[in-house]
């Protein structure tokens, strides 16, 4: 791949950049133990965050991944509709998240590419 010299950046800096974007990542997964060492008692709405955020979060997930489907235009939402109640699904028999969430990608995968196509 031919990368134009004005596109290129110097050796060193690539470096240096590297080692800042390393320390950045260190201190954000350091943090939480800085600020809560282990003989400390956690605060209490920090506990009540790390309750409630996930499930926030895949809501928010799901509102994202469905905001562009036209239930008013073949083929009406079906794919991601079967797709979420076979998550669902999984996820109520198996308990298994990782599970749930590949079968159900590949699920809808196979119906938009296959089925809907």
């Amino acid at each position: 791949m031919n990368i134009p010299a004005a596109a290129r950046i110097p050796d060193s800096q690539a470096l240096i950049l590297i080692l800042i974007m390393a320390a950045i990542t260190y201190l954000v997964r350091a943090l939480p133990f800085l600020l809560f060492p282990g003989d400390k008692k956690t605060p209490s709405y920090i506990v009540y965050l790390g309750k409630v955020l996930p499930y926030a979060v895949i809501g928010m997930l799901v509102v994202y991944c469905l905001r562009n489907v036209r239930i008013t235009q073949a083929p009406f939402g079906l794919p991601e509709l079967i797709a979420g109640a076979a998550v669902v699904a999984v996820h109520v028999w198996k308990r298994n998240t990782l599970l749930s969430i590949a079968g159900g990608t590949l699920l809808y995968m196979f119906l938009v590419q296959s089925v809907f196509s």
